[in-house]
């Protein structure tokens, strides 16, 4: 009889764990569908010309759209955990969907700068940014022993929905002009986030259990001692030092893909369509760049591939701002930094969770993810100050060279207290060691 019911509950536990894996790859499923969609945004700069030429808005004036959404969607991401808390994930997934579709929608009727930047910019990026904090952060917590793998999934997935819609955008706005494009894509994005949102189920990190399949939850890996919370992350050094990384690491790319056709045409001499094609080539690398990078953070170590690309970007944007550019070494440039944001950007929420623990990654990641908004601004301001792109590239080259030495020198929060104890209890338990 006993070993009956031994079999019989061996079975069921195969079939739930078989079930719950399942699951798994149905939220991952859920999650690229939605982060697809997000990355939709990043389609903006095909829309600057057209609404200048529209309604005789500056250049200048219209591109301050994207950079008032990077902001905002940073900003989000604050807030976005305590509304998972009151709403629940799926719930708030869908609002945000809906939000961020009708902030589309009605920028197709808008005849303002002001409007613009409040429909498209603010409520665009806050939607956006609380969607893909929460799913991100969610589907991380799915899979705690393949962090940067998952990252780099559902953040490559953010980076592809901006390589179609490249050429759904630009189809757009040639057949329906930049007004009504905003309509049909504002319809889109709302489908693809609301439906993907139904695959998507909450995670809850348990600490005691590898898995535990009855309550769809996930177990902490081991090397996590602390469950910090946001109050108690702050309080540590590795915070401010990570936020300070991430920040370089987003200024650098997120300045380039602002400014990369521009860059093209006057730095490269380049015509407007073939430094156009470097649009899409950033869109192929940083997407590229997520999934090989956080893959690889997995086995080599996640801060050794923060400070690989560190180096590496440092090297391009001052082959950028001191070199000749010709067609291939504009391209190689371009391809790399893209490349090296796309991975920087992704394993950055793995190492939060390592850090500071899954419970609260997203809080916790919400507030290191504020380099993102403050990244986006800085590189605008600091060329407006400087006066072009050379000395840009020179200050953000010195950025990256400070951020790859503390990228070198981090550790956990705790860990030298940890490793001291370590050797106190060898000491302890080995008498030859205390004899010596």
């Amino acid at each position: 009889m006993k070993a009956a019911i031994s079999s019989a509950s061996s079975a069921l536990n195969s079939t739930t764990t078989s079930s719950l894996s399942m699951n798994r790859w149905l939220i991952v499923l859920g999650t690229i569908i939605v982060q697809m969609g997000l990355g939709t945004i990043y389609t903006w700069s095909l829309f600057n010309q057209p609404l200048s030429d529209r309604f005789g808005w500056d250049v200048s004036s219209v591109a301050i759209t994207f950079s008032i959404t990077s902001f905002a969607l940073a900003f989000a991401t604050l807030f976005a955990g305590r509304l998972q808390e009151r709403w629940g994930l799926r719930r708030l997934i869908r609002v945000a969907g809906v939000v961020l579709g009708l902030g589309l929608i009605l920028s197709s009727q808008v005849s303002s700068l002001t409007l613009l930047y409040l429909l498209a910019g603010f409520v665009v990026g806050f939607a956006d940014g609380t969607a893909y904090i929460t799913s991100l952060s969610n589907l991380i917590k799915w899979f705690p022993e393949r962090k940067g793998l998952i990252s780099g999934i559902s953040v490559g997935a953010f980076g592809t929905g901006s390589l179609l819609f490249k050429y759904v955008n630009s189809a757009l706005i040639s057949a329906v002009g930049p007004a009504e494009a905003f309509m049909y894509w504002g319809m889109i994005v709302l489908v693809l986030v609301v439906a993907g949102s139904f695959l998507i189920r909450e995670a809850v990190v348990r600490e005691q259990s590898p898995v535990n399949a009855k309550e769809g939850a996930v177990s902490e890996p081991a090397e996590v001692h602390q469950q910090y919370t946001v109050k108690e992350m702050l309080r540590t050094k590795e915070a401010y030092m990570l936020f300070g990384i991430f920040f370089t690491a987003c200024m650098s790319g997120l300045y380039l893909i602002g400014i990369v056709k521009d860059i093209g045409v006057q730095l490269a001499g380049l015509n407007v369509a073939t430094a156009a094609n470097a649009v899409a080539m950033v869109a192929i690398f940083n997407t590229a760049g997520r999934i090989i990078l956080g893959a690889l953070s997995d086995k080599v170590g996640r801060m050794k591939v923060i400070a690989g690309a560190l180096l590496v970007t440092a090297v391009a944007v001052m082959t950028l701002s001191l070199v000749p550019l010709n067609f291939g070494i504009f391209f190689a440039c371009v391809a790399v930094i893209a490349f090296c944001f796309g991975g920087n950007i992704t394993v950055f929420p793995a190492i939060v969770a390592d850090y500071f623990g899954l419970k609260n990654q997203s809080k916790n990641y919400g507030v290191i993810y504020q380099g993102f908004g403050f990244g986006a601004l800085a590189g605008s301001f600091i060329s407006a100050l400087l006066g072009g792109f050379h000395l840009t590239f020179i200050v953000i080259a010195v950025l990256c060279a400070g951020s790859l030495l503390m990228a070198l020198i981090i550790t956990p929060p705790g860990t030298s207290l940890r490793a001291r104890d370590s050797h106190n209890k060898q000491m302890q338990f080995n008498p030859s060691s205390r004899a010596s």
